[in-house]
């Protein structure tokens, strides 16, 4: 185990000096690439995107992925360190960009696979380091999806204090158009199309639907952004709005939006994607109830991730708090890494998947 923490903990350091914004992960993914090849297994790689899988593959057995990813966001303007510069305080905490999301779930999980792939397994496993997380691009995890065996089950590797969201809300984001019909303002003629709009942002704000997730809640509708008009003498014949959807297990994303469309039918909405879905898995599944037993009470998650693109059931776990993600010296407990190598090693060695 202290092999596996040192590890960890000095990969981390690397790639914390790595800048790896979201598409610009190319030296990042290269350090994994060659940590995994070191350490005795055949990586493959395509773009940014580096996986491995375990020993003793069988298409019988259910298949297990590990993943987690590499880009960061970048920087914000209140760092009072250097972001690229990693740091160990007197407390143990490691100062960096990505340490918290999501460099501390990567290293664990990899030093993990590293165990777990020298083990007796009835499941395959599968580790793979994703890149354009933060910006759900489709050269992520998107792209390798349909270059690795089926997948059976997910765990993403996020910040969660080791305790598993299992439902997470997906996004869907509108682009709203209402008419109206211009003239000239000071003859009062025309239908002004803001006032069109009005009671059909005040619809969408009280819109509720029959079906409540029980772990996250309703679904979440915000109108965000509105622009109408040319000039201050004309009355404008369109107003567009954006809508921010927090959809949830509930309904499809797809199913949600025919929903939205039917509440307001004057205003036509278009999805800029229905890509981003809410994920779930069972609270029966043997992942959830060894989690369970372990102590670790489970929650939904508000918060978006590579889950959005997995079709099989998955849950988010890793070390760090996600309140910590995206803000000015971002840290990771360095006792963080050591408990979350030994809870993933816990939880898989000698699980049964079947």
């Amino acid at each position: 185990m202290d092999e596996l923490y040192y590890q960890a903990v000095d990969l981390l350091k690397t790639l914390i000096a790595i800048p790896s914004v979201s598409r610009e992960e190319g030296n990042a993914a290269t350090k994994v690439y060659d940590f995994l090849r070191v350490n005795g297994v055949e990586p493959q790689r395509h773009g940014n995107n580096v996986w491995v899988i375990a020993e003793g593959y069988n298409p019988e057995m259910p298949t297990l992925l590990l993943n987690s990813h590499i880009d960061t966001v970048k920087p914000v303007a209140g760092w009072t360190r250097d972001p690229f510069t990693p740091e160990v305080d007197e407390d143990g905490c490691l100062y960096g960009l990505g340490s918290n999301d999501a460099g501390a779930s990567l290293v664990s999980l990899l030093v993990s696979f590293l165990y777990l792939n020298k083990r007796n397994r009835d499941y395959n496993l599968v580790m793979l380091a994703s890149c354009e997380e933060e910006v759900s691009g489709r050269n992520g995890i998107e792209s390798v999806l349909p270059l690795l065996p089926p997948i059976s089950v997910a765990i993403v590797g996020e910040p969660t204090g080791m305790c598993p969201a299992i439902t997470e809300k997906g996004l869907m984001v509108l682009d709203g158009e209402i008419d109206g019909v211009s003239g000239h303002a000071a003859r009062n003629e025309g239908v002004n199309a803001i006032y069109n709009a009005l009671p059909i942002i005040e619809r969408l704000r009280n819109l509720t639907f029959t079906k409540t997730s029980d772990m996250l809640g309703p679904v979440k509708i915000s109108v965000t952004q509105i622009q109408a008009g040319t000039q201050h003498n004309v009355v404008p014949d369109l107003c567009k709005i954006v809508v921010d959807v927090r959809t949830t297990d509930a309904y499809s994303n797809d199913e949600t939006l025919e929903l939205i469309r039917n509440a307001v039918p004057e205003c036509r909405l278009t999805p800029r994607s229905t890509r981003l879905n809410p994920s779930s898995i069972s609270q029966s599944h043997p992942i959830v109830k060894r989690l369970e037993i372990m102590g670790k009470d489970a929650f939904g998650s508000p918060t978006l991730s590579d889950q959005a693109l997995l079709s099989c059931p998955s849950l988010k776990l890793g070390p760090g708090n996600s309140s910590r993600s995206h803000t000015a010296d971002e840290f990771i407990y360095l006792d963080e890494i050591r408990d979350a190598i030994e809870l993933y090693i816990k939880l898989l060695d000698g699980i049964s998947l079947g």
